[in-house]
């Protein structure tokens, strides 16, 4: 055999893992390269240990999950060892509450010892940065819109769980009758608190076979990114954009509001995402969304909307802090310098967006993060130079839709104050 086929040819591995402590500590060893986006590195794990059950998928899951919401802490807790092993361990010992005999099958003598040690350790208080489990430069971002109290209070909030949202179809069904069907399937489920077409439910049921799916009567969506979808406010026949579409969550929102009948543009930059937008628009019975995929916020094929848009949304790219309770990686993944390279974007998508808008029409730029820099810093310069767009107060239209946010002129939802995803968005009209 030659040398060069003796460096192609790879060890067999042994993909499947018994215990699912030995998997979750697999798993975060994989996630902690921060490489990746932590779903995506689980996926790819579950799809190679496919003789891991249901319920050690979600041990695995909410193990590692767990870490990297408390990472600091653990960090401090194991000292100098922090391996992907004894990190699981002390969030197992610390942060679910395992007791010693849990431990029994899955460690040995020597870390039963250390394990003890770390029940029993009392860290001291630390830097307000690793009370709030929060990278120092993020730390320093959001106390310069805040008190320490408020920091904490948000930063706590958000390394809790998230709950499991759903938005009822109203095309297909409406609330009242999901509720029942839900109920009566075994799912505890009750209505969001803010949203009219929400519902909350228990846990984190299964739900891509459940019958209301398959015939698209809900899709997951947390219930202050359904709130934007109110701010947009979009009326049967109009013509509506929504420039940063994605996989189509918002645009099926708005689709199912105009009533199938009008035109909704999906534009985006990913030919993936808008693919798995068509397969879901049609799953949940719209005709009225056309997905046009773009190359960049100035592509020609826009010319030909331009100031012909009553509404038009900009759920821009951003640093997504506002979604940690569900992606907690991002806090450890995001830069400063990322971070300042997507505000320049914001910019730039932000004033494409505006030229579609027609005189009367409505603009609104929304994003999921927690950054003044990202949010009213990106509106305020635009509105300095754009002086046709007024700003109109976000919690009045909410209002008028019997949605009771006190929010002000501009939207901002947080886990802490709403126990939704962190969302900012700002409504501007046209005026001539």
């Amino acid at each position: 055999m030659s040398k060069s086929n003796q460096r192609k040819r790879k060890p067999a591995v042994t993909r499947e893992v018994v215990h699912p402590v030995a998997a979750a500590v697999q798993a975060l060893g994989e996630v902690l390269s921060f490489e990746h986006p932590a779903d995506a590195v689980l996926s790819r794990f579950f799809r190679e240990h496919r003789a891991l059950g249901h319920r050690d998928r979600g041990f695995v899951a909410e193990s590692v999950y767990g870490v990297l919401r408390r990472l600091r802490w653990l960090h401090r807790l194991c000292g100098a060892g922090a391996t992907p092993r004894r990190l699981l361990l002390a969030w197992l010992a610390r942060g679910e509450g395992w007791p010693m005999r849990q431990f029994e099958e899955v460690t040995t003598d020597e870390e039963r010892g250390w394990v003890e040690r770390v029940k029993g350790l009392d860290l001291p208080e630390g830097s307000l940065a690793e009370r709030a489990d929060l990278p120092d430069w993020l730390c320093e971002r959001l106390l310069a819109t805040q008190s320490e109290d408020d920091l904490l209070r948000l930063a706590h909030s958000l390394n809790r769980p998230a709950p499991l949202d759903l938005r009822v179809n109203l095309l297909k069904r409406d609330r009242d009758a999901v509720l029942a069907r839900l109920r009566a399937d075994g799912i505890e489920a009750a209505p969001c608190a803010l949203s009219p077409q929400g519902v909350r439910l228990a846990g984190k049921p299964a739900l891509q076979r459940h019958p209301l799916f398959l015939e698209g009567a809900f899709e997951v969506q947390d219930e202050g990114s359904q709130l934007l979808g109110f701010l947009v406010q979009p009326k049967r026949g109009e013509l509506v954009v929504d420039f940063c579409a994605g996989a189509g969550g918002k645009t099926l929102q708005l689709g199912a509001m105009m009533r199938s009948t009008g035109r909704l543009y999906a534009f985006d930059v990913a030919e993936k995402r808008l693919a798995r937008l068509r397969e879901r628009m049609a799953r949940a019975g719209l005709s009225n969304v056309h997905p046009m995929l773009i190359a960049h916020e100035t592509d020609a094929r826009l010319k030909r909307l331009v100031g012909k848009a009553d509404r038009v949304l900009v759920d821009a790219p951003c640093s997504g802090l506002g979604t940690l309770r569900r992606n907690p990686d991002l806090k450890w993944r995001q830069t400063p310098a990322a971070i300042d390279e997507m505000i320049a974007r914001q910019h730039a998508i932000l004033a494409a967006a505006a030229r579609l808008v027609r005189p009367g029409g409505r603009l609104v730029y929304a994003t999921c993060s927690l950054l003044a820099a990202e949010n009213d810093a990106v509106i305020d310069a635009f509105l300095a130079g754009n002086h046709v767009f007024t700003p109109l107060s976000a919690e009045d239209i909410l209002r008028r839709q019997a949605i009771a946010v006190d929010c002000g002129e501009r939207l901002r939802l947080s886990p802490s104050a709403h126990d939704t995803d962190g969302f900012f968005a700002a409504v501007l009209v046209r005026d001539t």
